[in-house]
């Protein structure tokens, strides 16, 4: 008798659950969990505390009267994390195959995504009210911005979580985070540009072998944006509509961002404008910077149809370090999001073919800020990457002969 009622309490518990899944997901078969668990289900919360910088500041500032702490964000980002992610190392494990619809549709993981807006915001509005009610020096201002900036750059990484995803709500919110960054159509962009280009020498979003940061910086930002209009322009032709439309996601993307900044003057004056500008550019600046790490020399052939090979786990640059990869959504598990681009982060899977880096993304983008470290870092691990044969990689144009290739 008591087995039984055991098994009955256990089958109603199960049952319970399937319909709590199939209400999560009306239409969709309901889920059982399965047996294995995330274990950094509650380490993905740690993201949080990224957007929450300028609070961070402003309490440190308060609490010891050193205004060298309004430079909290670029301190965190470019030395505190690239030493953590070496002192907690990294993590190849996978989630099993049966895990993984269920990892899919758990919306917790969502929540850790969404709850980065508001406090993104919040920030962005505390930011505002410190720089324009006076008390800050030029120094100071200007370590605040670049905090909010470097709050505003990983929102581009949120955003590009939630850009991927089917449901409007989440592709919405995705316009909402990049609005602060004047970033708007890297929604489009990245989507439907970078995705089919990746890797191959026409996509402003990857970087060549030879090419300093420097170089890419104007490349891929005045590219990107070039390549998205022209991406939305012909989806709008097709449809027999005008590029000068509503419907245009370019322009009401930069819509939100005019909607924001003139509200933001209008409750703080038109004197906020220029740090809400270079806060900006820091912010998109550092999403490229990341950009520029992730298929740096990479290069997918052509067929004998002449069309590019379909994109590999080999085509990126991965890295399991254990910090990052939580700060930034799984962001740095790069190959598995180019083959299956609407998976969602915590599903994301390590590769043994891919090509590894030698930190997480925190120091490589340091690395990346000084050409010949980069070089001297990352160059012979292109080359070791093709077996020697740098005439597979991509190289910049007037770099060939630096590397030995003459064809």
């Amino acid at each position: 008798m008591a087995a039984a009622e055991a098994r009955t309490g256990k089958e109603g518990k199960e049952g319970k659950e399937r319909k709590e899944a199939e209400e999560r997901h009306p239409g969709n078969p309901p889920l059982t969990p399965p047996p294995w668990r995330d274990p950094k289900r509650y380490y993905w919360l740690l993201g949080l505390f990224i957007p929450m910088f300028p609070f961070v500041a402003w309490g440190l500032v308060g609490w010891t009267g050193y205004g060298a702490f309004w430079w909290t964000g670029i301190v965190v980002l470019y030395v505190v994390f690239p030493v953590i992610d070496q002192l907690i190392g990294k993590d190849s494990a996978n989630p099993p195959d049966s895990a993984l619809a269920w990892l899919e549709q758990d919306r917790y993981y969502r929540w850790c995504t969404y709850t980065y807006l508001p406090l993104q915001y919040a920030g962005l509005v505390l930011g505002c009210w410190l720089l324009t009610s006076g008390g800050l020096s030029a120094v100071d201002r200007t370590g605040l911005t670049i905090t909010l900036g470097g709050v505003a750059g990983i929102g581009i990484n949120t955003a590009h979580e939630l850009g991927h995803k089917k449901e409007s709500v989440e592709r919405w919110l995705s316009k909402i985070a990049l609005a602060q960054t004047m970033y708007g159509h890297f929604f489009i962009e990245h989507n439907r540009g970078h995705h089919v280009r990746v890797a191959t020498p026409e996509d402003p979003a990857s970087a060549r072998l030879g090419e300093s940061f420097w170089r890419f910086l104007p490349r891929t930002v005045y590219g990107s944006l070039v390549s998205a209009w022209r991406l939305e322009r012909n989806r709008l032709r097709r449809r027999g509509r005008s590029p000068w439309t509503p419907e245009n996601d370019i322009l009401n993307a930069w819509a939100m961002t005019a909607v924001l900044f003139g509200a933001l003057a209008a409750a703080f004056g038109p004197g906020v404008l220029p740090y809400l500008a270079g806060q900006a550019v820091f912010g998109f600046c550092l999403l490229e910077v990341i950009n520029y790490t992730e298929h740096y020399g990479l290069l997918r052939r052509r067929t004998a149809s002449g069309r590019y090979e379909r994109c590999a786990p080999r085509h990126s640059w991965n890295s399991d370090n254990v910090a990052s990869n939580v700060f930034l959504y799984h962001l740095q598990r790069h190959s598995d999001h180019h083959a299956h681009p609407t998976r969602r982060y915590q599903a994301l899977r390590h590769f043994d073919d891919a090509p590894e880096l030698p930190t997480g993304y925190a120091g490589m983008i340091v690395l990346a800020y000084f050409p010949p470290l980069w070089r001297r870092v990352m160059d012979h691990r292109v080359r070791a990457h093709y077996g020697g044969d740098l005439a597979l990689a991509n190289i910049q144009p007037g770099k060939r002969a630096r590397y030995g290739v003459t064809a």
